[in-house]
């Protein structure tokens, strides 16, 4: 008789678990389906949107006045890729060397963990702030926006990105590896750059492009710092036009001509980051 009521005690535990594994997984799957329906919207109104604003004087005419019958966003393009070219060329090298340091000789030192506290802020900070903090210590002082001050800005938020994913990705590298390359003779330097970075060298670009991802959708910095230019510049001392920026101001008008541009930096914007990945994920595979 025990063992029939044991049997079947443990028959409702399994059903109850069984209930509870379901409702978890119905749960699970709607919040997926939840978030895949607002992304797949988004995606779709996108490329219906933006495609609808694309010809080739997007690409060949300056940002045009209200309710113009040509125009387009090249200057806009043009100082995008210049400003957040720029911006990871100056952000990546020095927060994947700081990434190295943390993971490789900062882990219990004071120097590490105060970088990695102020690394913390920098991260969660608003982009807001941090385009606040360039123009009162730059553009104030030089009492003019200008396009470095806009790469400064980015720099700042691509740096504690790059940091904090190669500190994980260099953390997630076996000691293992380090003692056998130590055992042979081989110097600390030379460990980390032929073997722990190399092992973790997709998760460090990977965090690369994420702070590129997020650095050319990004507005608020911009505006107090490079602010926007209606004309064709490459010089950095002066104000510079981005797609950001100018799509936040066509998309707030009232004017057809300018909401159509504002769709079509949209869509470039939100292409340009997707080839961006792929292209860098295929090259990395075929490293491997």
């Amino acid at each position: 008789m025990s063992t029939a009521a044991s049997y079947e005690s443990r028959l409702a535990m399994h059903r109850h678990r069984k209930r509870i594994n379901s409702v978890a997984l119905t749960l699970s799957l709607g919040a997926m389906a939840f978030g895949l329906f607002w992304l797949l919207w988004i995606l779709i109104e996108t490329v219906r949107m933006g495609l609808g604003g694309l010809n080739l004087a997007t690409f060949t005419e300056m940002t045009p006045p209200p309710q113009a019958e040509i125009g387009g966003l090249a200057n806009a393009i043009f100082g995008s890729f210049t400003m957040v070219g720029l911006a990871t060329l100056l952000g990546t090298p020095i927060g994947v060397m700081a990434g190295v340091y943390l993971a490789e000789y900062g882990q219990t030192n004071w120097l590490g963990r105060a970088t990695r506290f102020i690394n913390d802020i920098l991260l969660s900070a608003p982009s807001i702030v941090i385009g606040l903090f360039v123009y009162s210590i730059w553009v104030a002082r030089m009492k003019s926006f200008s396009g470095f001050a806009g790469v400064l800005a980015l720099t700042l938020i691509v740096i504690p990105v790059v940091i904090r994913t190669t500190e994980n990705m260099l953390s997630l590298i076996p000691n293992a590896m380090r003692e056998a390359a130590y055992a042979l003779g081989t110097p600390k330097w030379k460990v980390i750059l032929a073997i722990t970075l190399k092992s973790a060298r997709a998760g460090v670009m990977t965090g690369v492009l994420l702070a590129v991802a997020r650095i050319s959708g990004e507005t608020a910095p911009l505006l107090f710092t490079a602010l926007s230019n209606q004309f064709w510049t490459s010089n950095l001392n002066e104000p510079m036009a981005s797609l950001p920026v100018t799509i936040y101001k066509f998309a707030m008008s009232p004017y057809e001509n300018w909401q159509k541009l504002a769709w079509a930096g949209v869509f470039l914007i939100t292409v340009g980051v997707l080839a961006l990945n792929i292209v860098a994920r295929t090259l990395l595979r075929n490293k491997h």
